[in-house]
């Protein structure tokens, strides 16, 4: 009877430990994720920082003084752009995160909120997938299966580089089934891979493989510098099959009209349908990189000028300088860019998701009215709150159109 009541004993200390344990890694991994792996501080500036989390902070430039970032702590920068680390640690003890502390320069940005029609041309000719054609009599080819794999990028064959798609195309179907060497750019290593194109049932030769060379859609210019430079969507342009990233060779911003309004549903995202023409008198800029953040490049032309239209520059708002509540964001439904009402609902300055970092909810009747809240082709409207650039849209939620995400535009300034 008395081992029976130690064994209980045991096992409820057991229990107990096991329950404390997992309580203190949920609040080591709450507090871990709602601390921002960078904060940026303008530069000739001071920023209140009010992380309000029982830990302290060691600055690498000097660490002989301690931080309490329980209470809002004041961190002076430079006039120079320049960074460093903090080095936090739980209750003073337990590594926390180490935190960039970026001094950025102070600068002002145009909202835009415009449609932009986008032309890419991927850096090579992506590879897509692989499979298998018909032959003479029967036969089955696959020339590229095991040897190509999906998110490859043909760089060359036999020596010459590869422009496009077409030009492959041309080169198999001469080849007469002679074996070609492909160079191969996968996972930023280059290989050689050797490829014998066969003939299908009417003598045409292949080396079973879907490629793409180009990409284009409608998304939303955000802002333009004092330079002439621009950042839209406020994420990446991506390939609709494999999901990664497109590698950019060249790229251009056409003029885009709005012909038509798919309203969001619940269950299904909305769009915004648009013409373009692509022609060298519509392009408004050139796009120079794609990244997880957005595209980047240089504007210029009368329709550049067109587009930002009466739009004054705005101050850029840091991370911490943006406060749940009322918002707004700019963006061209009717033909014409105007100021729409949200409320921001959610910030997430430690998510890893840079374009989630923002959670926001449509008010605005009149734009619920026209659009059922955020659809497609609205990624990189800005968002604007108390006079200040704040960030932009980049996603809806399919469950509900009337909310979305954003990015902060601290975060699009930092691939420039």
């Amino acid at each position: 009877m008395k081992s029976r009541k130690i064994k209980y004993v045991f096992s409820l200390y057991i229990f107990l430990g096991f329950a404390i344990g997992m309580f203190c890694l949920a609040a080591y991994l709450y507090y871990q994720n709602s601390v921002p792996g960078t904060i940026s501080i303008k530069a000739g500036t001071s920023e209140e920082i009010n992380l309000k989390i029982p830990a302290s902070g060691v600055i690498d430039t000097d660490s002989e003084t301690v931080l309490a970032l329980n209470e809002p702590v004041t961190i002076v920068a430079g006039e120079t752009v320049s960074s460093y680390q903090m080095r936090l640690k739980l209750f003073g003890v337990l590594p926390l995160k180490n935190v960039d502390i970026q001094v950025i320069e102070n600068k002002e940005l145009i909202p835009v909120g415009q449609p932009i029609g986008i032309y890419v041309k991927t850096q090579g000719v992506l590879v897509v997938d692989t499979g298998s054609f018909s032959g003479g009599g029967g036969s089955s080819h696959a020339p590229s299966e095991y040897k190509l794999q999906s998110g490859d990028y043909l760089t060359a064959m036999d020596g010459v580089a590869i422009s496009g798609k077409k030009q492959i195309k041309e080169y198999v179907e001469s080849s007469k089934g002679s074996e070609i060497i492909f160079q191969v750019s996968r996972h930023d290593e280059l290989i050689n891979v050797k490829i014998k194109p066969e003939a299908d049932e009417n003598g045409v030769y292949k080396i079973g493989a879907w490629l793409r060379d180009s990409a284009q859609g409608i998304g939303t210019l955000t802002y333009i510098d004092s330079d002439n430079r621009f950042g839209a969507l406020g994420h990446g342009i991506n390939d609709t099959d494999t999901g990664e990233l497109l590698r950019l060779g060249s790229g251009l911003l056409y003029n885009t009209q709005i012909v038509a309004v798919q309203r969001g549903e619940k269950g299904a995202p909305g769009e915004l349908t648009g013409v373009i023409e692509y022609k060298p008198d519509q392009v408004m800029g050139v796009i120079a990189d794609n990244t997880a953040r957005g595209i980047y490049g240089v504007a210029g032309g009368e329709l550049l000028e067109a587009c930002v239209g009466d739009n004054e520059a705005l101050p850029v708002a840091l991370k911490q300088e943006v406060t749940l509540g009322a918002a707004q964001i700019l963006c061209a439904i009717d033909g014409e860019s105007r100021y729409y009402d949200v409320e921001i609902t959610k910030l997430s300055p430690g998510n890893e998701a840079l374009n989630r970092q923002i959670s926001l909810k449509v008010t605005d009747s009149e734009l619920l009215e026209l659009t059922g809240g955020i659809v497609q082709g609205m990624s990189g409207a800005p968002i604007i709150q108390n006079g200040k650039f704040v960030g932009a849209v980049t996603h809806v939620l399919v469950q509900d159109a009337t909310r979305g995400y954003g990015i902060f535009i601290e975060d699009m300034l930092g691939n420039e």
